[in-house]
């Protein structure tokens, strides 16, 4: 049977190489050294780490090859930055690259118009915390942006919120099983923590059908205004969990009430 075949920038995903930890190992002291072969085999051994990565954007409408692209130069620099006596493997350390990566691409081609003094204050921003997470190792505050940079700490956090990618609540999150997780699942409605339909009818009889767990799980989202997110940390199960026994909940006690 033929390999399943996905091209992305000319490139077969189907085929691309998967490199062993010490081969990785062996490779960066041969990249450390200077040698630009060892550099290639190591691009094209992570490129499904990028792959990975632009699943993640695929609700931005984007060209695949343009976010695989952008994704291959954060990855680039991830490798010329990565300094493996961090005590941290290269994956975890160039995902947040390859993301933030992406994300100003987005920023730059964001349909929403924004001054060029807030972008370029962003900019700055964003370049001093790259530094300066690169010689202390750690995440730096607001405030070690702000000395970085010379600029107030909330012209920063205002500029940095002017440039970010709007967000539809209907964005997924997670996918587990064919059940998706949206972003509106992890809002909590604080002026209204009841639904309308819910007020409106006699839950007490329809909850009283539900069992235990899910009459629990239909007082903390819909009567306590909690997020999936909150209610799975309570009750101790995955918000996946949470999803599949709220929507099974509601389909028992709108099913019961139609029936009245």
């Amino acid at each position: 049977m033929a390999a399943y075949k996905v091209e992305i920038c000319g490139v077969n995903t189907a085929k691309l190489p998967i490199l062993k930890e010490s081969e990785k190992e062996e490779l960066f002291k041969r990249i450390k050294e200077g040698d630009m072969a060892a550099r290639e085999t190591y691009i094209k051994g992570n490129l499904r780490l990028v792959l990975s990565v632009i699943k993640r954007f695929s609700n931005h409408n984007e060209n695949v090859d343009d976010l695989f692209q952008i994704g291959c130069i954060g990855l680039i620099k991830s490798i010329d930055n990565f300094d493996p006596t961090m005590g941290v493997k290269f994956s975890t350390y160039a995902v947040p690259m390859i993301i933030g990566e992406i994300r100003r691409y987005l920023r730059d081609n964001n349909s929403i118009r924004v001054s060029r003094s807030l972008r370029d204050t962003a900019y700055k921003a964003i370049h001093a915390k790259e530094i300066l997470t690169r010689t202390a190792s750690t995440e730096p505050t607001l405030e070690d942006i702000s000395k970085e940079t010379g600029i107030p700490k909330e012209d920063i956090v205002f500029a940095l919120d002017a440039i970010q990618s709007p967000l539809s609540l209907y964005d997924p999150v997670y996918t587990d099983g064919g059940d998706t997780l949206y972003v509106m699942d992890q809002i909590s409605d604080k002026k209204n923590k009841e639904e309308k339909w819910v007020e409106e009818l006699s839950l007490n009889d329809a909850m009283k059908r539900l069992n235990e767990r899910e009459n629990y799980i239909i007082q903390l989202r819909f009567f306590e205004g909690k997020t999936q997110m909150e209610v799975a940390d309570e009750i101790h199960i995955s918000q996946a969990q949470v999803s599949r026994l709220e929507k099974s909940a509601l389909k028992s006690m709108k099913n019961y009430l139609n029936l009245k």
